[in-house]
């Protein structure tokens, strides 16, 4: 059986899984791992085996190995990749906002612009916490904050909502530690620092076009603030009514999100300036170890949390309990999609679409729009964008080198990142969240959420391939 057969059976089996049998995400990712293991031939696995540098006795070996044993292995490399910056990111997230540090840095955003300019402080604070916070908890924590504030101006309900989004999904998608571009990272060998400097700009680039397409739609189709099921303005009222002095200080509330960026982002810059030993490199390559990183961020959370509540054990006990049930769901699902690519990998479907790449002709922008597209159509089969990222990063791991790309493998990142905001409707989690917490009916949530992470995505996938030809950085 061929590599693309094998391909298309595998992400068949994903998309009936979660859309037919309705399984977990988690169960149909394993399911459709152990399917293309079961069908994939014994050579096309020594090949595989070969292609890695392993011995022919080892190769054969592994073809031999019983297909659940080879799920297992999968899925063990990439929770160990991942696992601890996951859970770690849970921690940071939950802490921040059980402490109010999280409402600290968006009313301080607020502060800052003054309430002329409060979307865009929106914006930077989706953005802002969306790197440590999944994108659906960022949502419930600042959508409430944008009903307060739609209640006492009266106008620009669906702009700050559109706001939120497009900061928050632009950095779930782009800049680690959250799941996808970790796991993609892991795949295509890519750098974690120079994957958050890469989302960074590009993330930001492409958050900017989609506040602007909320601004034109806010004025175009104003939509008026409206009570959902879940909450009255007047529970609203009592839940961001806090005072300032009930808050923790920014520079404690904003230190777990900026630390894993300096420490990651330094170790990669000092290496890249310094030559031959010094105490400062020393230093950020022992801290800049992106899982002792995210632990020193943790640790500062947790820090910041026990500041405010005090020691509570209890309380503390239900934060931790809570941060990592939420993210030892992520892990499992990000672990058993590390399954699923390693048993396509295994198919040879690396170096036959390397093959036919280059029997195409086709040149750097050529396959940054292949990565793209491919990981759009998965995200609109299937409707998660971190399943879609996974997906697509283990089929084309064998394009990412820069030799065959003539760019770093960064861009490949940035482009499947990108490639996950199109094409979102109703079979995606998050546009259900988007819809019911925010009172939009479905076609209102159509015409606006889908469309703005659809604008996003394609502007991402332009600044990531301009980047690419001025800065290929080979």
């Amino acid at each position: 059986m061929s590599p693309l057969l094998l391909l298309c059976v595998g992400i068949a089996t994903v998309i009936l899984g979660i859309l037919v049998l309705r399984l977990h995400a988690a169960l149909a990712l394993l399911l459709a791992a152990i399917t293309v293991g079961v069908l994939t031939p014994s050579e096309s696995i020594v090949k595989y085996g070969l292609d890695k540098g392993q011995s022919e006795e080892a190769a054969e070996k592994l073809a031999e190995t019983q297909i659940g044993k080879r799920v297992a292995q999968g899925f063990g490399v990439a929770c160990g990749k991942i696992g601890i910056l996951i859970a770690m990111a849970a921690i940071i997230g939950k802490c921040l906002l059980d402490s109010g540090g999280a409402d600290r840095i968006v009313r301080s955003c607020l502060k800052l612009v003054g309430e002329k300019r409060a979307p865009l402080a929106f914006l930077g604070s989706g953005f802002t916490l969306g790197m440590p916070v999944f994108f659906d908890t960022v949502f419930y924590l600042m959508l409430p904050l944008a009903k307060i504030f739609t209640a006492r101006s009266g106008k620009n309900y669906l702009l700050l909502v559109l706001a939120i989004v497009a900061g928050g999904s632009m950095a779930h998608s782009l800049v680690p530690p959250t799941p996808g571009p970790l796991a993609v990272a892991e795949v295509m060998d890519v750098d974690i620092g120079q994957l958050m400097l890469g989302g960074l700009i590009v993330g930001s680039f492409a958050a900017g076009i989609g506040y602007l397409f909320a601004v034109w739609v806010n004025k175009k189709n104003p939509i008026p603030l409206r009570d959902t099921p879940d909450s009255t303005l007047e529970d609203l009222q009592a839940q961001v009514n806090k005072p300032d002095s009930a808050l923790p200080p920014l520079w404690l509330s904003i230190l777990p999100i900026l630390l894993p960026i300096v420490l990651i982002g330094g170790s990669t810059t000092v290496n890249l300036l310094v030559e031959g030993p010094c105490p400062c490199k020393d230093f950020f390559n022992i801290f800049g170890e992106k899982n002792l990183a995210m632990i020193v961020a943790a640790v500062v959370s947790i820090i910041l949390l026990v500041r405010q509540i005090g020691m509570d054990k209890a309380k503390l006990a239900k934060t931790f309990q809570d941060a990592l049930s939420g993210g030892g769901i992520v892990i499992l699902i990000t672990a058993s999609g590390g399954a699923f690519g390693a048993m396509l990998q295994q198919t040879g479907i690396g170096p036959w679409m390397k093959e036919s790449v280059d029997a195409s002709g086709m040149g750097m922008s050529g396959i940054l729009l292949l990565a793209f597209g491919v990981t759009a159509l998965i995200r609109f089969a299937q409707g998660s964008a971190t399943v879609s990222m996974m997906t697509t990063a283990a089929i084309l791991a064998g394009l990412a080198s820069p030799e065959v790309l003539g760019c770093s493998p960064l861009y490949l990142a940035l482009a499947i990142g990108c490639g996950s905001k199109p094409l979102a409707w109703m079979n995606d989690s998050g546009f259900w969240v988007v819809c019911k917490m925010s009172g939009l009916t479905e076609g209102e949530t159509l015409r606006t959420f889908s469309v703005l992470l659809t604008v996003m995505g394609i502007a991402g996938i332009i600044a990531t391939i301009v980047l690419a030809n001025l800065m290929p950085l080979t």
